[in-house]
């Protein structure tokens, strides 16, 4: 049985129209990369990660909140690196007040390419991520653990002592392209 064009246009139509007006109705984020700091190292990293990118937050009813985002900044090493990805939080706190204070865990899926692992081949990774802050502002922590900075990231064949690093980024609410 063939399917008529009309109705699979129909269908494709209407399900962009409601996939967008969801997506419309998120929240959009510009992201300042900040710094680093890498645990108990001795070689000297570069800890001003500076970069731009952006977060979108999906509407939700829910306390789960799922997102989309993207990034350039310079890496541990000063090259530029890349991200994309994709997280799921979960707001663990969320005030009454005005200002909307809020305190979100969670986990970040990306694909990064970075100049020192595979000549920016993208490489798939997995991070537990932080925000907090208010409904115009606020803070993302990301940290790398130990086993990943040993086996992925190859950084103990520089630093054997290094244990961990964490990220900071900031969270600035672009109010006339979010729905909120």
């Amino acid at each position: 049985m063939q399917i008529p064009k009309r109705l699979i246009l129909c269908i494709v139509t209407g399900t962009l129209c409601v996939f967008s007006s969801q997506v419309l109705a998120g929240q959009l984020d510009l992201i300042l990369n900040g710094r680093s700091y890498h645990i108990d190292a001795d070689y000297d990293w570069n800890e001003s990660n500076y970069g731009l990118g952006f977060e979108y937050q999906f509407d939700s009813n829910s306390r789960w909140i799922w997102s989309v985002t993207g990034n350039a900044f310079l890496d541990s090493q000063s090259d530029m690196s890349y991200m994309a990805g994709g997280g799921l939080k979960r707001r663990l706190f969320a005030s009454q007040h005005p200002a909307g204070f809020y305190f979100d865990a969670g986990l970040v899926a990306f694909l990064m390419a970075r100049a020192d692992i595979n000549d920016y081949r993208p490489f798939p990774g997995v991070l537990p991520a932080f925000s907090f802050g208010t409904k115009h502002v606020g803070i993302n922590l990301t940290y790398l653990p130990e086993k990943a900075v040993r086996e992925f990231a190859g950084a103990r064949m520089l630093d054997p002592n290094i244990s961990g690093v964490f990220f900071v980024q900031f969270r600035f609410r672009l109010p006339q392209l979010s729905g909120k």
